[in-house]
């Protein structure tokens, strides 16, 4: 999935796999029924639907970026919980910009791992603007999207 400038990502299938059995927690996944559905799942960028097995789990995204450059993320690494699908995957199905529907906030990162800053977006026809206005700067290596009311981790966005 592309934008102008960037490549979005969502937990990639190795990693969910690596997840269920031991998260970036140290805890092992307690699968769930979602009865209900509408969980944002990190593994395939949609929400959940009824009757489908998921898990909440503890992902640190900049940790798993930083391994992948050979870079220290310091005190800026961090761990929240993600739902993926615990039975399996076959990844996104949508070329879009998935989860851009509520508030969110766009944290810049650099290459060595630095936070270089965020930008609250609050209305959906703002999400793109902000996004192309992160690549704009040549320090930003990537971007993580986060939903504001939980903080939670949605997705990645690498420059492309």
């Amino acid at each position: 999935m592309s934008t102008h400038t960037s490549l979005v990502r969502a937990v990639p299938l190795q990693v969910v796999k690596e997840l269920l059995v031991r998260d970036d927690a140290g805890r092992p996944a307690v699968p769930l029924t979602d009865g209900e559905g509408g969980s944002p799942l990190r593994c395939c960028l949609r929400r959940s639907r009824p009757g489908e097995r998921i898990a909440l789990v503890s992902y640190a995204p900049l940790r798993r970026w930083a391994s992948e450059t050979g870079v220290d993320p310091g005190a800026y690494d961090e761990q929240g919980p993600v739902f993926v699908h615990a039975d399996g995957c076959a990844g996104p199905e949508d070329e879009g910009l998935p989860f851009t529907s509520a508030h969110r906030v766009l944290r810049r990162y650099s290459t060595d791992g630095r936070i270089l800053g965020g930008r609250l977006v609050q209305a959906p026809e703002d999400f793109v603007p902000a996004l192309r206005e992160a690549f704009a700067d040549p320090a930003v290596a990537l971007v993580h999207v986060r939903a504001v009311e939980y903080g939670c981790f949605l997705y990645e966005v690498r420059r492309g």
